[in-house]
């Protein structure tokens, strides 16, 4: 992968710099309002599902903590800590499933890129499964991974959402460029879907690869969802303008019964019953280079796409990654990357309504 996946926002993100005075999520309050915050003081937040009707569960990448948050009173718990890295949860039957990334931290408890399962309460925490040792051995995507010196040249594998399916669990590993499917019984991996390459001409230019062999952007998955019989993954394209795209597969077999290009930096994803889909894109409207122009304000960066039988629209949503649509309500985890921007606890979870989008 070009840009692992964690990696890759936290770069695009870092041309922000804290800016005094930043304002809450624009909609924040009004039951009625287009997009209203749940609960606020998250650090980091990325992958969101939940226990209940009325209770969520959101992994905070920063902190290293598993949070469950009441949707009627915003209260907090934080039910799993001293993780290293968590980027996805899943929920199913009692059982919590928390994918961590792919960046190794000394003494961590977990390997990099370890599935972990436990009870509703955060209990009985076990690794079902190892995504970093099944990349090592299987390289799904093909790339050369080391050079002579047996160092890798990009991410080899760093994990960043999850889902359930009943065909089994659904990991997007941006760094391995694959969705790999798990056994939640057994843990047993094997490989889904393995996006090709986007050739854009941003893409089929110098310096745009750097595993050798390889042609075209890395594909970064990063979302993945299931509606029916239907699996969606979103990808991240590799930063590269127009170069992400939104796949329709079957769940059965992993192949691809329809795509959407031309999209920039997706990294989340969920499907309406009636087949509306929305992805969120956490850097849409980040500045270039090193330093924001005068007065830039983070608030505006990032938003939402709704695909609604061909029709697009955009919701504004501050920095947004996880996804959730549930019970006709659309859930997001938004300003995920804030503390790229040294603005520590800015994490919110969001409902947002229909009518945000224009």
């Amino acid at each position: 992968m070009r840009s692992r996946a964690r990696a890759t926002v936290a770069v695009g993100a870092s041309v922000l710099v804290m800016l005094p005075g930043f304002p809450a999520q624009a909609s924040a309050g009004s039951a009625t309002a287009p997009v209203r915050t749940i609960t606020k003081g998250l650090d980091g937040p990325y992958g969101l599902d939940f226990l209940s009707p009325r209770t969520a569960v959101v992994a905070e990448g920063d902190t290293g903590e598993v949070t469950t948050v009441d949707l009627k009173t915003g209260k907090q718990r934080t039910i799993i800590s001293g993780l290293a890295g968590p980027s996805g949860v899943a929920t199913h039957n009692g059982r919590i499933y928390v994918q961590l990334g792919g960046e190794p931290v000394p003494g961590a408890k977990y390997p990099a890129g370890a599935l972990l399962v436990a009870d509703r309460t955060g209990k009985h925490v076990r690794v079902l499964a190892d995504l970093m040792a099944y990349e090592l051995k299987h390289n799904p995507d093909g790339q050369k991974q080391f050079d002579d010196k047996q160092q890798p040249y990009d991410a080899l594998s760093n994990p960043f959402s999850i889902t359930w399916t009943k065909w089994g669990l659904l990991v997007a590993d941006g760094g391995a460029n694959d969705v790999l499917r798990v056994n939640p019984r057994t843990g047993k991996v094997s490989t889904f879907f393995v996006p090709p390459n986007p050739r854009t001409k941003e893409c089929l230019a110098a310096g745009a690869q750097a595993n050798p062999g390889t042609v075209g952007c890395d594909s970064v998955p990063t979302g993945v969802a299931v509606r029916g019989r239907y699996v969606y993954v979103s990808t991240l394209g590799a930063e590269q303008p127009g170069a992400a795209v939104i796949y329709q597969l079957d769940g059965h077999t992993g192949r691809v019964v329809h795509k959407w290009k031309g999209f920039t930096s997706l990294t989340g994803i969920a499907v309406a019953p009636h087949g509306t889909i929305y992805t969120s894109e956490v850097l849409f409207n980040a500045p270039p280079g090193e330093e924001p122009p005068p007065g830039f304000d983070p608030s505006t960066v990032g938003r939402l796409t709704r695909l609604d039988h061909g029709r697009v629209t955009h919701a504004a949503v501050t920095m947004p990654t996880g996804l959730r649509y549930v019970n006709g309500h659309l859930y997001a985890t938004s300003w995920s990357i804030a503390s790229f921007l040294r603005i520590p606890k800015a994490g919110q979870l969001v409902d947002v309504s229909r009518k945000a989008f224009r």
